[in-house]
Formats: structure tokens, C-alpha cells, sequence
């Protein structure tokens, strides 16, 4: 048997990982700025990431939720007090897909309506629903086609307005990422969240806040809709919330009640999975991650900024974007390949950093000095080229 071909891959194999860098099986060591879509949080193999899941599997791997799981509760404490919302309540499973799938499902249960409002340039995942309000005609088969889902401009209010005006009782829920990461690397707003929550909450619609990219601290708010100081209905999370091990979860505002058989999952809220998310948030209060990922991320970005050849250097935090020109659109590859750094990409020609939380400053300059190095060999060979 061979595996299914959909993925375009890298010809490299990592057999080590060790904080902010991998290791190929020749021995190369490669900076890694992308945390594989960004899911390493607090760093490759931290060694109380390893411990906690260590010991737990040393005890108890799993068990279904059809008995008491105190882990969940302890994470659902901790997960609360981080992210500063002790009233909310958390419902586990396994990937970003699932949590935003699992989120348009309960809107849809508690306002009995259908419609769902997504925005240009959106990604929510590949299943059902979920892709169904991805803005990507290309990852959305014909079973998944809906008439339930209008996509409206991202940051456009006075699209947002009209269409509440002319539709808002219909509207089941709005799901938006706070900064889109498939999409580009696109901020909201404040004023467009604001505008989001108040008219969600004028027409008993749901407001999803989709942090499973740009969530758990990596703007150095532990969601990226904090900073325009709303509270949304629902927020979901996976990626960085488990540093690699598959865990994901919705935490749900008070509004929204529950009852038994509405959602449920076989794996979700295991034990592994809750020790390694307890790990995350553990280490990331320890070593203030939240406040690193700020501080460096304001200095990289402040820093790309001033290498005139990229363009519109954007982002908060370490969730950071840059758009290449033409001549420069080998520059990841070239990153990649010359100067052993990983870093992520958004069609046509943006570049995306999505490091862990524990970035040191060393290893952002390292990367300075790399494509500052990359950039002047392209122009040099292209210069030599030239007729």
C-alpha cells in the first residue's frame, strides 16, 4: 500500500526537534519559524511537555467520556483563568476542523436557524460545515455545497450592516478569525469585531471566534479578537493548544446551555490529550510566553519593516506575514533549502512566520541576517543575468 497522494512535500526528513529547531536524518540543523502550521507552541520536545505526558501515559492512556475524566476538569479550570473567561465552559475534541464544526453545530442548536455568515479569504477547515464556510472553491466537493453559508468581504461594515439589516433574524452565527492565517495573514479589525458582536448580539446570532490559528497567546493576547475588546459566544482552538499532540476544543459563553447527546466525540478530552494541554498552559505561564511572543514579534516585525524589499510586512505578535515581488518569489524556497530555515506560506507570494511562543531574540536575528543574505544573493544573480 502507498499513501494517498495529496500532499506537495519537502524532500526532507526530521528525525529531532529540540525548542525552536529540527533536525534532517543527515544531521542538518534548520530554524524553524513555522511550527509546523503553527502548532508548536511552547517549543519542540519542551521537557515538561514530555514529562507530564510521559507520566500520564505511564498511568492511564484513555478512556471514552463516559466516565469522570478529572483532567478535563483541571484543564477547563486552568484553560479559564489563562485565558480570562472563568464562566465559560469547555468542550473537547481533536482538531480545528472539529472545533469549528462543533461551533456552527451548537449555534445552530441554540437559535434554531441556519444561516452562517463567513468572509473572503476565510479558512475553517475541510469537513462538512467547516469548509463549506472556507473560502476555497477548490477544497469544497459538491457534498459539501450549502446555500446556508454567505460569504461577505472581510472587514467590510457597511456589508456587514446591510446584510444584518436585510437578513439579520435568519442569521444562525458569524465565524471570523481574528487575523486569518490560510487567508494571508489578514488582521481584523476592532471596529469590524465590535461591529460583529454588537450586531450578533442584536439579532440572537452567535458570534464564532475562530482562534485556531491566531489563539492560545500567539499575538500575546491569548485570543486575537482580545484586542479589539470583544467577547465572543464561542471560541475555538486547536494547533498550539496541545504543542503537536492532536487536542481542540470550543469553550462556550454562559448564554448557551447544554444538554446530553448535543455534541460528543470518542477521543476528544482524553487523557494524553489533556496532559499535554495542561503542559502547554503550564509552561506558558511559566516562562511568560504570552508577553515573549509580544515583545518578539513587535521587534521582528519592527525590524522587517525596515528591509524595503518586502512588502506590506503585517501581523501581530508571532503570527506575522510579508508579501514577496516577483524576483523574490523563490525567497522561501530559498530560505528553506539555503539557509535551513522553515517558514510558511499563503498563495500567491506571502511568506509566514508562525514560530513558537518561545522565540528567543537570538533566533529572530539569525533569521534577519538569513534573508537579508537571501534576498541580496537573488538580486546579485539576477543583476548578472540581465541582457
Amino acid at each position: 500500500m502507498q499513501l494517498f497522494d495529496v500532499y506537495p512535500i519537502n524532500d526532507i526528513t526530521i528525525v529531532k526537534a529540540k525548542g525552536s529547531f529540527v533536525w534532517d536524518g543527515e544531521g542538518q540543523q534548520y530554524l524553524d519559524l513555522y511550527g509546523g502550521h503553527a502548532v508548536i507552541s511552547i517549543g519542540h520536545t519542551h521537557p515538561h511537555y514530555v514529562q507530564r505526558i510521559t507520566a500520564q501515559l505511564a498511568r492511564v492512556g484513555f478512556y471514552s467520556n463516559s466516565v469522570h475524566i478529572p483532567l478535563q476538569e483541571e484543564l477547563a479550570e486552568k484553560l479559564g483563568k489563562t485565558s480570562g473567561r472563568p464562566d465559560y465552559r469547555l468542550f473537547l475534541c481533536n482538531s480545528g476542523a472539529e472545533a469549528n464544526e462543533n461551533a456552527l453545530k451548537l449555534a445552530s442548536f441554540h437559535n434554531g436557524r441556519k444561516k452562517v455568515v463567513a468572509f473572503s479569504k476565510s479558512f475553517h477547515g475541510r469537513t462538512s460545515l467547516a469548509v463549506a464556510a472556507t473560502d476555497n472553491p477548490a477544497i469544497v466537493a459538491p457534498v459539501n455545497q450549502t446555500d446556508n453559508v454567505t460569504f461577505l468581504p472581510f472587514n467590510d461594515e457597511e456589508a456587514l450592516e446591510a446584510y444584518f439589516k436585510a437578513h439579520g433574524d435568519t442569521v444562525s452565527s458569524v465565524i471570523v478569525e481574528g487575523i486569518q492565517g490560510v487567508g494571508g495573514i489578514n488582521e481584523a479589525s476592532p471596529t469590524f469585531l465590535q461591529a460583529i458582536s454588537r450586531l450578533c448580539g442584536k439579532h440572537g446570532a452567535v458570534f464564532i471566534a475562530d482562534s485556531v490559528q491566531c489563539g492560545y497567546g500567539r499575538t500575546g493576547k491569548f485570543f486575537s479578537h482580545d484586542w479589539a475588546g470583544v467577547d465572543a459566544d464561542i471560541y475555538t482552538m486547536a494547533k498550539g493548544m496541545g504543542n503537536g499532540f492532536p487536542v481542540a476544543g470550543i469553550i462556550i459563553s454562559p448564554r448557551l446551555q447544554a444538554r446530553h447527546g448535543m455534541l460528543g466525540t470518542t477521543f476528544g478530552g482524553n487523557h494524553l490529550a489533556c496532559a499535554a494541554a495542561l503542559a502547554v498552559l503550564e509552561v506558558m505561564e511559566q516562562e511568560q510566553l504570552m508577553s515573549n511572543a509580544a515583545a518578539t514579534g513587535d521587534w521582528l516585525l519592527a525590524k522587517l519593516r525596515e528591509i524595503q524589499q518586502l512588502k506590506r510586512v503585517r501581523g501581530k505578535g508571532l503570527m506575522i506575514g510579508f508579501d514577496c515581488p516577483d524576483h523574490l518569489k523563490e525567497l522561501r524556497r530559498n530560505l528553506l533549502f539555503g539557509q535551513h530555515i522553515f517558514t510558511g506560506e499563503a498563495k500567491p507570494n506571502t511568506i509566514r512566520l508562525l514560530p513558537s511562543l518561545a522565540l528567543r531574540k537570538k533566533d529572530a536575528e539569525a533569521f534577519l541576517e538569513a534573508i537579508q543574505e537571501e534576498i541580496a544573493a537573488m538580486e546579485g544573480a539576477a543583476h548578472l543575468t540581465k541582457p
